[in-house]
């Protein structure tokens, strides 16, 4: 058996930046009752029965203990024309709802005004995987809120996705 040689991060984000993910943003309330959110690129379905979805947060997330300790999350799918909005919640300091108008979901996480769409979870799994964690959250309730393209990020930069006539 050949060993693999390592690869190096650079080469693995340049050569995985030709697949382009969508974009959202996971928000929760916090046990102190404070709403704490974070953008995330790694959003996926898993599973129709029962309905599960995941995303993937960095081990260095300072947002994602947060949302775990909450034990529910929304995920706040971005249309394409609410890229401050994802460069607000990617910021490191601040407020980060600052200006941004929501409402509870049924479980009570955050859903920002003016998403696409949004899936309200209940945490199901959490399991390590390299630097980041696979979160798995159970579907409680999901809505499309408006007609619109998903910013996705590609290559680097943001963007839309534009179907065939």
């Amino acid at each position: 058996m050949t060993a693999i040689s390592a690869i190096d991060s650079g080469t693995f984000r340049r050569v995985l930046g030709h697949y382009p993910t969508g974009v959202c943003i996971v928000t929760a309330l916090e046990p102190g009752g404070a709403p704490v959110g974070m953008v995330v690129g790694s959003f996926t379905s898993v599973s129709l029965d029962p309905p599960l979805v995941a995303f993937f947060p960095a081990k260095t997330s300072t947002s994602w203990p947060q949302i775990e300790q909450a034990g529910r999350f929304c995920v706040n799918v971005l249309g394409s024309d609410q890229r401050p909005l994802c460069q607000q919640f990617s910021a490191k300091d601040g407020d980060k709802f600052a200006g941004v108008t929501h409402r509870a979901s049924a479980n009570g996480s955050p859903i920002l005004d003016g998403v696409v769409a949004w899936i309200d979870c209940t945490l199901e799994a959490v399991h390590e995987a390299g630097d980041h964690y696979i979160v798995v959250g159970r579907v409680m309730a999901l809505e499309v809120e408006r007609p619109g393209r998903p910013l996705l990020f590609f290559q680097g930069g943001y963007g839309e996705f534009v179907p065939f006539a």
